[in-house]
């Protein structure tokens, strides 16, 4: 008999722990929360200090039961339920189910899942933190109370099937406002005029900066020939040379909003499978020989904090494998800032001794793509500054200058194993100029001005979006993923050329909360209830008095909207031809996913078809059909024959209606990191990409 019960959430987290712990230990898992608010009503007594009535979830009857039987055999029981809000209130739900004193030192907590990790925390078991659990609890039901109450009025007043939620819709917000912003935008013209130069037989670049010691901006075309006629001749005089020295700085380790923005940028990854990757890594991984194992620190955190073991083990690895001029002078180990609730460290590998091509045969592609990343990144943070040579030059016809920035990397420093990725995708090149001196004369290769328009602000990426809610000090770690998700699969937006684009429906959604529920969506209110949690967490505020104070209000906004929200009639708009089935015209109805075609004699009839957009380009294989844009389940975008079953034509890449001009077969856009570029199916035939 087991003398001692450990309660994790997953099997694959007890299936490690157990191996850690020895035969003394029965290791099971909860599979998550075990109690909950009941789906069928709000579950909270507003009248009676808003009392939550939890029931055991429907399903975990089972799981319960297998529970309660190992805790009677068990001399002392352990809940080592994940280190955060959500994980400590899944141990006093398990507290309460198993009829466990919540005071005793039945908790246990650790960042890592190693052996030394696991025994260290055994050793130090402490009482639930009541602060931690009422500050989840408050978050529960203030997103009951919001969903529950503003809920039913959508159904009644929009359209059935809506909700609400205090995160996403803040989230949707953004987005689109983010579309009115572009939408409102009025492009301005200014013009550039670029350069090339000779130096001997070098060739170098340089842009016109300005006249003599002035900046000037060129805003129309006429400005740019001004200029032109200011320059004389072909031979321009080297005026200054400036040479500098520049360090820069390596990212600090990964937090999740950094980890997830980064797996979007260089991984292609979204939010939930990044998370999805790092709790597999987290939770352990059978490494053969070594047995399963724990790859990655905790992965919902918002610090950048390092143990110092986790240091001593990273200077030691890099001065092994770089040299001792490749160590960090200073000691990495703050939190992130002010905002940090700082309760873990940043999300690293376990051990930096366990390079990812050393444990490559025991991951899947995707687990070790994120590995690889986790590891580089916590490696080349705790690496040198890299050192680069900066050189600008300033060039002199008349009046009129051309300035030249060249780069060289100097000392790689951190920049060998990592170098963080950016939104614009901008990159550090190697772009040095020839040795120039003050006074030595160049001569003009080229001139070549060029127009260019202002361009709105960009749509919101995932990764974007996840930036911009943690900078609001909208939601936490652990709600990010969630957040996209659900503003997904209720329709309120959907990802284009994976940029968040509002939907009508989210937009109808959205003026009815600016209306009647203005606190909801207001970014400033929903981050002082994100302080306020952080507070009850702290100890400084009681959940009681939190949620009392957002719901009196709450209250008064639902009472109007119930009396003088109008029932929104959202009107089916014709598709333009009859149903094949019925006869009857078929109308453009919106749905989770979008806007898709039905038989406008539903419930009698209840065909329905997706919109088709063709793309001009007619089918390669059966030479009849034209090819169609189609989305998977997974809601990719791919394209294929509108004869399909009969002709079984896909393709990822767009097809363009030409032909290759070096073996007639068919051409795509293939979509690059940088553009787009029209490459051929059959033979190596390739264009220039475009931007």
């Amino acid at each position: 008999m087991s003398e001692f019960l450990v309660i994790v959430e997953s099997p694959a987290k007890a299936k490690t722990i157990e191996r850690y712990l020895g035969k003394k230990y029965k290791v099971k898992a909860s599979m998550g929360h075990v109690r909950d608010l009941p789906k069928s009503q709000m579950g909270v007594d507003v009248e009676n200090n808003y009392d939550p009535k939890y029931i055991t979830i429907r399903g975990k009857g089972p799981v319960l039961k297998e529970l309660k039987t190992a805790a009677k055999k068990a001399k002392k029981i352990y809940l080592a339920a994940d280190p955060d809000r959500e994980g400590e209130a899944i141990a006093w739900h398990l507290a309460h189910s198993l009829d466990m004193d919540v005071y005793s030192e039945c908790r246990v907590v650790f960042n890592e899942i190693t052996k030394d990790a696991i025994k260290e925390s055994f050793k130090h078991p402490r009482a639930i933190n009541m602060d931690l659990v009422d500050a989840q609890q408050a978050r529960r039901l203030l997103d009951r109370l919001v969903g529950y109450n503003i809920s039913p009025l959508l159904w009644k007043k929009v359209k059935k099937g809506l909700s609400a939620g205090r995160v996403q819709s803040v989230a949707v917000r953004l987005i689109i406002e983010r579309e009115k912003e572009i939408n409102d935008f009025v492009p301005e013209e200014y013009w550039s005029i670029d350069g090339e130069f000779l130096k001997g037989k070098s060739a170098f670049e340089a842009s016109f900066f300005g006249l003599e010691n002035e900046k000037v901006e060129l805003k129309t075309e006429e400005d740019v020939q001004k200029i032109l006629k200011q320059m004389k001749g072909n031979k321009f005089q080297v005026k200054t040379v400036t040479k500098k020295e520049r360090r820069r700085n390596p990212a600090a380790p990964f937090t999740t909003s950094s980890l997830q923005q980064e797996a979007a940028r260089k991984l292609n990854f979204r939010a939930k499978k990044t998370m999805m990757l790092a709790q597999q890594l987290y939770e352990g991984i059978d490494l053969g020989k070594e047995g399963t194992v724990g790859l990655i620190t905790y992965m919902r955190t918002d610090s950048t904090r390092i143990s110092e073991v986790a240091l001593n083990e990273a200077s030691q690895y890099i001065e092994n494998n770089y040299g001792k001029e490749y160590l960090s002078g200073a000691k990495k180990n703050e939190k992130k800032n002010s905002k940090s609730q700082d309760a873990h460290e940043a999300v690293r590998p376990t051990s930096i001794m366990r390079e990812p091509n050393t444990v490559k045969e025991f991951l899947s592609r995707d687990q070790l793509r994120l590995y690889k990343l986790i590891w580089e990144r916590f490696t080349a943070s705790q690496m040198a500054p890299a050192v680069m040579d900066t050189m600008s030059v300033d060039l002199k016809n008349g009046p009129v200058i051309f300035r030249a920035n060249g780069s060289k990397v100097k000392f790689a420093g951190f920049m060998k194993v990592y170098v963080e990725g950016s939104d614009d995708q901008t990159e550090e090149k190697n772009n040095m100029l020839p040795n120039l001196k003050e006074g030595d004369e160049v001569l003009k290769k080229d001139i070549e001005p060029k127009q260019h328009f202002t361009q709105p602000p960009p749509r919101y990426t995932e990764a974007r979006l996840v930036k911009t809610l943690e900078e609001l000090g909208i939601g936490r770690p652990s709600t990010f993923a969630p957040t996209l998700d659900t503003i997904q699969k209720r329709g309120y937006v959907s990802l284009d050329n994976k940029r968040f684009i509002p939907t009508e429906l989210g937009e109808i959604v959205h003026e009815v909360m600016v209306e009647f529920f203005p606190e909801i969506i207001d970014v400033e209110f929903t981050a002082r209830l994100e302080k306020g949690l952080d507070h009850i967490e702290d100890g400084e505020m009681t959940w009681i008095k939190l949620i009392d104070e957002f719901y009196i209000e709450f209250e008064s906004y639902l009472k109007i909207a119930e009396q003088e929200m109008e029932k929104i009639e959202i009107k089916d708009e014709p598709a333009g031809e009859d149903c094949e089935q019925c006869g009857s015209p078929m109308v453009f109805k919106m749905g989770r996913y979008g806007k898709f075609m039905a038989c406008s004699n539903f419930p009698d009839c209840r065909n329905t078809k997706a919109i088709v957009k063709e793309i001009g380009v007619k089918c390669p294989t059966c030479k009849e059909g034209n090819i169609i844009e189609r989305k998977s389940k997974k809601r990719r975008i791919f394209y294929g024959c509108d004869r399909f079953p009969q002709c079984e034509f896909i393709s990822w890449d767009k097809p363009i209606a030409r032909s290759c001009p070096k073996c007639d077969k068919l051409l795509v856009e293939k979509k690059l990191k940088k553009g787009i570029q029209v490459q051929c199916v059959e033979c190596d035939y390739k264009e220039e990409k475009q931007s």
